[in-house]
This record gives C-alpha cells, structure tokens and sequence, in this order.
C-alpha cells in the first residue's frame, strides 16, 4: 500500500490507545517489524531511534504530530509517510516536501480495497523481529531490543500461567505507555485469552485524577475492571491519596478504620479472609478503582512492602509482584496470587529459567549462607535477540551456553529463598563504596524513605571520596508547608525549600525513618537538598517509568552536591 515490504521497520509513536494495537497487530500480521517508542522521548532521542531504524512511515496521533514530530521531521531524512490514528492534522504546509500525512482511516480504506485483490501476505516466522523496542535507558541514548514473535510468544505464556482462571469475563484497563514491555506483554495476554481492555490514562483513571471534573466519574469507576497492571509510583500514589482521607475522617472512622486494617493484617498472614471487615470498611477504597479488580499486577520498580501491604488489605486482592526485562520480553518472575508475603518477585515463569552467578567485587556469592546470592541471569525462550545495530552491547549482556540457550545478564543482584522464591536485593550500579570501604545501596536507602509522607520522591547520592551519603528529595506541598507552619517558617514554596531550617527538619523526620527502617548509621543521608519542581519524565531526570536518572540527576544538582560535600 504505503510502499512498506515485509520485514522492514516501521514506527509507532503514540500514546497508549486502541488504534496503537491495531496497528500493532496488523503489523504483526504482516511481518512489519514495529519500531516502538514513548510518547515522553525527547526531540533527540526520537531522531536517534528513527534515523537508526531507517524508517519510512511512522503512526502518531495528532497531538503528538503537532507538539514532538512537527518540530524534528526535517532531521528524520528518510520519513515518507506520516498515518495519524485521530483523524486529520489541521495544517500540512508546514511539512517538508516529500512527506505525506494520511489519516488510520485512510490507511484502512486502501487496504480493504487492496485485500480484495487477494494478494497473499508472508507469514512471520517465529525467528522474525516483531517489535524493536526503544528503552529509555537510564544513561545515555535508548537502545533498540530486537523482540522475535517466538519470544513474545514464550514471555505471554509465561505469564499467563500465573493469571488464575483468565478469560472472557475479565476486563483490563491499559493505560500505561503500551512502547513499555510491562503494558505491551499484560495486554497481549489478555488479548489472547479473550478478555476484554478499556483503554485509559494516567490523568484520567480515577474519580480523583487531574483530568477529571470534579463531581464527574473516572475511568476505573465506569469500566469496572478486574486486571489492572501498575508501576510502584502509581501504587504509592494511591497509597498516600487514602492515607490523607484517612487522617482527615472523625476519630470514631479513624480508629475503626485501623482496628479493621491491623485485624485484617492478621488474619491474611494466617492465611484467612475477612468478609465483614471487605464489605464494611474497605467497601469505599475498593471503589477508587471501580471495586471489581481480583488481581494487580506490579512491576517496573520494587514495591515497598508497606504499599502491597495497603493495597492487599484495603483492596481486598492479591497483588502479583514481577520481574522481567525488555531484555527478557518482560517474562522473568512473577509471584502466585495466593503468596501474600512482601518485597519478593516470585519464582520463575515456565518461559525461563534463571541462576544467580557470583560477583565478587560487590561481596555476593551463589554460596552465602543462609540464602544464595548474586547477579540474576535469566535464560530460556523469551530471552531477546539483543541491541538493534550494536553488537558490543548485545555481546556485553547476552551469550549462549552449551546447549544452545541464550541468556542475559541483567546486572540486578538476587537472592532465592528457600521455597524457590526470587528477592531483588540490589543493583550493580547502585552500589557506591563509601571513603571508609563500606557498600551502600542507594536503591535501599531511598526505599526505606521514599513511602514517608513528606516525601514525594528521593534520590540518595555518595561517592567514593567521601564519607557519607547526602540525597535530593521532592517534598510533598501539602505536609511541607504543614510542617512549616509548625515549626513557624513562613515564605513561598521556593523559600521554603531553599531554606537552610526547612532543610534539617525534613532531615530530622528522614533520619528517624532510617533508624526504625534499620538502615546502618552511614546508610543514612546526612545532608539533603529540598527541590521544589517535581521530577517527570519531561524534565529528563527521570525515565519513563518514573525510575530515576542518576546520571542526569547528578549533573543536574552538581553545585548542590559540592555545597553539600563542604567544597564550597
């Protein structure tokens, strides 16, 4: 039609809808290999991802034509064809010479005109790429991962395995960017099995979102789903929403509301079910996501045992924690419904099997007593065929062994507990030496940190030259200037946050933290600077699923850090 031949990229550049897997599938379909990436990449990055798939046609949506494309297209040389999924763009002088905008429908109507001269497709082969995935990597440009159909295959299987009773009566609400592997893999196993999907977004899923008129009903709330997918940030999100009705109920609705919580802790940890104390008090939590969800899927990001505690207890379902890569099709580890301990990812998916290899220089071995440790490899079918156009990379993480089994170093450190159960206890490069030869993992101190009120976000900091660990933190607007107003700080919220006093009472609330979360004494930041912007994917400081950018951060707060190493 478009001039597109089998076996040749395409892009897809759009934001998480139904015509983003339709024309997914279609491609699919006809071995058109899908460039994917998100819709919150820099102008830069998508240049890079376009110009390094040689691609000709791209699927966007108008707004995206308009405020990302229109600006870059004339550094993409190749672009013929522009297919927008909405309907017409407004204006096409702006275009250069060459490029021609169509609209789905369009594309659509010349198809089924095309298909009626019955001309036969090629078949993908399972060894064929369907998607090459653009990762938005925490450092540097984002890498191509070329995903086969057999490693989609084998990572959906794997997955579904873990989905009791899946099928038509289900209803999944998508709305995380559908270019991640987690949103791609969740959608095309319920597709497969037949349950229905109702498309969504961030701003617009709940009664409370930002896109919401107040007064009017979210999306979770007229959909009424039974799955859902979602990363900690969204999770701890709603964890504090409840948190602050709860704070804000009379003190009879309070403390029912924590005797039902703890008496509810209890019983689930025996292995029990409280149906008065779910129909009763929990009844209204249940319904911020429309009251019908029987399982949350979360992954992306380790999930404080606090938040799938809450989420357990007042949404009355389990939550499967994951682990997978865009590296591995997302299939790695996925925990069983009915295994409500917390901060493990579950065992190993039927897809894959994974070994824990030793590494030295962090001091962890697949000897250690009580529990083997050290770098997860994951092998086995959904296992990817590696980095579009870089074979350095593609050799660094991935080799095959003796039988012919591919593997991938994931660089995430493990540890199988004894029932066969995978725990992430670390990173390889989170692990900073301190002066005196200690190891601090700066993924655990902002963990044991980041579910406090005050704080909406943190990155802890340390490097080799010095003693201690010092960190940035997103305060939270509404307990900040709470906090101020005890203390009798007054100023904007810029002064607030720049102000030395405001500084060490937020310090003095996270240390203490730190201490009853068992942090070591050196593991606890000493320093912090207060950021009053919050950090998006937009601003580059963090990636598209709300990980941090420690390199951009760093770059970003270097006076901060030197005034806070004492250089200045």
């Amino acid at each position: 039609m478009l001039g597109q031949k089998p076996k040749t990229n395409i892009a897809i550049f759009c934001e998480t809808r139904a015509e983003w897997m339709i024309a997914a599938q279609a491609c699919f379909m006809y071995n058109f290999q899908l460039v994917t990436l998100y819709a919150t990449l820099g102008g830069p990055a998508i240049v890079h991802a376009l110009n390094e798939t040689e691609v000709t046609n791209i699927i966007t949506s108008k707004e995206l034509l308009q405020t990302k494309l229109k600006d870059i297209v004339s550094l993409v040389p190749r672009l013929r064809h522009i297919i927008t999924v909405d309907g017409k763009p407004p204006t096409w002088s702006e275009f250069p010479k060459g490029i021609i905008v169509h609209t789905m429908a369009a594309v659509e109507a010349l198809g089924a005109k095309a298909s009626m001269e019955n001309q036969p497709h090629s078949k993908p082969l399972p060894s064929d790429i369907a998607v090459i995935m653009y990762t938005s990597g925490s450092t540097g440009l984002p890498k191509g991962v070329m995903i086969s159909h057999s490693n989609i295959i084998a990572g959906i299987t794997g997955m579904a395995e873990r989905i009791p009773e899946l099928g038509e009566e289900d209803v999944y609400i998508g709305y995380l960017p559908l270019a991640h592997v987690l949103e791609l893999s969740a959608e095309l196993v319920c597709l497969s099995h037949g349950c229905r999907i109702g498309y969504s977004s961030p701003q617009t899923l709940a009664d409370q979102s930002s896109k919401i008129k107040k007064g009017s009903k979210g999306d979770t709330s007229m959909l009424k789903p039974t799955l859902m997918a979602a990363v900690p940030e969204i999770m701890d999100r709603i964890y504090k929403n409840v948190m602050n009705k709860v704070s804000e109920m009379s003190s009879f609705q309070r403390n029912l509301f924590i005797l039902a919580y703890n008496y509810k802790m209890e019983q689930i940890s025996k292995g029990r079910n409280t149906p008065l104390c779910d129909s009763f008090v929990f009844r209204k939590v249940r319904s911020l996501l429309g009251g019908n969800i029987r399982l949350l899927l979360c992954g992306g990001a380790p999930l404080s045992a606090t938040t799938q505690r809450f989420m357990n207890i007042c949404f009355c379902c389990p939550v499967g924690q994951g682990y997978g890569l865009t590296e591995s099709a997302g299939a790695g580890t996925i925990s069983e419904v009915w295994d409500y301990n917390t901060g493990r990812v579950g065992a190993p998916l039927v897809c894959c099997e994974i070994k824990l290899k030793n590494w030295e220089e962090g001091g962890y071995f697949n000897t250690d007593k009580p529990h083997p440790r050290g770098e997860i490899l994951i092998g086995g079918q959904s296992v990817t065929m590696g980095y579009y156009k870089n074979e350095a990379k593609t050799k660094a993480d991935f080799f095959e062994d003796e039988n012919g089994q591919r593997w991938l170093c994931t660089g995430d450190i493990g540890e199988f507990e004894p029932d066969g159960c995978l725990k992430i206890i670390d990173r390889k490069k989170d692990l900073v030496k301190l002066q005196a030869g200690e190891y601090v993992s700066l993924g655990k101190v902002e963990a044991a940190l980041k579910n406090l009120p005050l704080v909406d976000n943190i990155c802890a900091y340390a490097n080799s030259y010095h003693s201690y660990v010092i960190g940035f933190v997103v305060p939270n607007q509404k307990e900040l200037t709470e906090l101020a107003r005890k203390k009798g700080l007054k100023g904007t919220w810029e002064e607030l946050c720049n102000s030395c006093e405001m500084e060490n009472e937020v310090l003095k609330v996270l240390s203490e933290a730190a201490i009853s979360a068992s942090l070591e004494k050196f593991e606890i930041p000493v320093k912090i600077r207060l950021s009053p912007e919050p950090w998006t994917p937009e601003t580059g400081l963090v990636t598209d699923a709300f990980k941090l950018k420690r390199k951009e951060l760093k770059t970003h707060y270097q006076a901060d850090i030197e005034r806070m190493y004492g250089r200045k």
